[in-house]
């Protein structure tokens, strides 16, 4: 670890303590997990603390770890934020996960960070987590009677519905999806043609 992240680390560690359940170090970056009831707390201290300044929100997106190898039966979805602060040119992510898998829900950051409001639309259209106090939260990518959440592990890869224009009411109309769900083959190298131009 870099003496510059050791350095944030300490000064997290120092600000938050407890509330910080679990902190990582990977590709050096700096990763901390904290609890739904803690989140706009320590939001709103990373921005406003003159020790850490996390003044811009770069990314917001949605997780789901429903079948991830590492998941021991905690909590499905979660909201990494990626953050940084200008004055002190530091990075860091902020994770948080929902507490109820049936209706995710995470306190909004909008108000903290403006730039988070068409992250959480997209992380609320892709994933279906709810942001709390959000001031706009609607789809922004899918159609408004789009049925489900295309980025759920466990949303086909086809879909539940397809759209097709119909002659005789004259519209474009839903109807439950037609098509059989084929797996894709893996593309094949083949390592002795590898990076060979033809000649001629």
């Amino acid at each position: 670890m870099s003496e510059k992240l050791e350095r944030l680390g300490q000064a997290l560690a120092s600000k938050f303590g407890e509330k910080i359940i679990q902190a990582l170090t990977s590709c050096g970056e700096l990763t901390i997990v904290v609890s739904a009831k803690d989140y706009s707390s320590v939001a709103t201290a990373l921005r406003d603390d003159s020790e850490l300044r996390f003044e811009q929100l770069v990314d917001l997106t949605g997780l789901d770890y429903s079948s991830f190898a590492g998941r021991d039966e905690g909590a499905r979805f979660a909201v990494a934020s990626h953050l940084l602060s200008v004055s002190n040119n530091y990075r860091l992510r902020l994770r948080v996960f929902a507490e109820d898998d049936t209706f995710p829900m995470i306190d909004s950051v909008c108000e903290i960070w403006p730039s988070a409001n068409w992250f959480e639309r997209e992380a609320f259209d892709l994933f279906g987590i709810m942001f709390n106090g959000h001031p706009d939260l609607r789809r922004i990518l899918t159609d408004y009677g789009f049925v489900g959440y295309p980025f759920r592990k466990d949303f086909p890869i086809s879909g539940y519905v397809e759209m097709r224009y119909d002659q005789e009411l004259g519209r474009v109309i839903y109807q439950p999806v037609t098509i059989e769900p084929r797996e894709n083959t893996p593309r094949i190298v083949r390592d002795e043609n590898y990076g060979n131009v033809g000649h001629g």
